[in-house]
């Protein structure tokens, strides 16, 4: 299989999540019960819980929670423990609530994946700058209040330079799930993505 380069895996400017959101759930997690995240907690991006076009999963086990406000038309606060992921090398994690008041308790991530798993490049709140230099919070703030820093094409977030079909190249290719042979189709999607990425003269 001819994997994508190591750039194309850490791509997607964080603001690339456009996610979706959110339900009335109820705010989970006390101040201090600290959620615990490591680069184990990412895995095979197609093994997680698929909602319209992005994935999610619970380090928590409140993965029903997660799913449920990830489906709901209103809006609403993800549970504490909640991973949200577009693209494999990219993710933000809900933590315990009073992590970090100006994030929504989010934390973001930009990560390298391997057949080997999962390596944390990146971590934090508002001051993570992807190796793009776009910085996540500074994309999903723009999210209307319901959907709690989720973007989605009408949430309120500036829409990035990305195709659906550039996005699922990169979810089926996720060197973590043991995959087949990339189809003509994504080795496309995936050639045109590194054109993208290609520095400008």
């Amino acid at each position: 299989m001819s994997a994508p380069s190591a750039r194309v895996w850490s791509v997607v400017l964080a603001c690339a999540l456009l996610l979706s959101a959110s339900s009335g759930a109820d705010d989970r997690g006390a101040a201090g019960a600290a959620v615990r995240v490591d680069a184990t907690s990412f895995h095979c991006i197609t093994k997680m819980s698929k909602v319209r076009g992005f994935y999610v999963d619970n380090v928590e086990g409140d993965l029903d929670a997660t799913i449920a406000v990830a489906n709901a038309p209103a809006g609403g606060v993800y549970p504490a423990g909640s991973i949200v992921q577009l693209v494999p090398g990219e993710a933000m994690v809900k933590r315990e609530k009073g992590f970090d008041a100006t994030t929504h308790d989010w934390e973001f991530f930009e990560l390298d994946v391997s057949n080997d798993g999962a390596r944390i490049r990146k971590r934090g709140a508002a001051e993570v700058v992807n190796r793009f230099g776009g910085n996540c919070f500074g994309c999903h703030k723009a999210a209307r209040a319901q959907w709690d820093l989720i973007c989605e094409t009408d949430y309120g977030c500036a829409p990035v330079p990305l195709t659906s079909a550039m996005i699922g190249a990169l979810q089926r290719t996720d060197p973590r799930c043991g995959n087949p042979a990339v189809s003509a189709e994504d080795a496309d999607a995936l050639r045109q993505l590194n054109d993208v990425l290609k520095p400008k003269d």
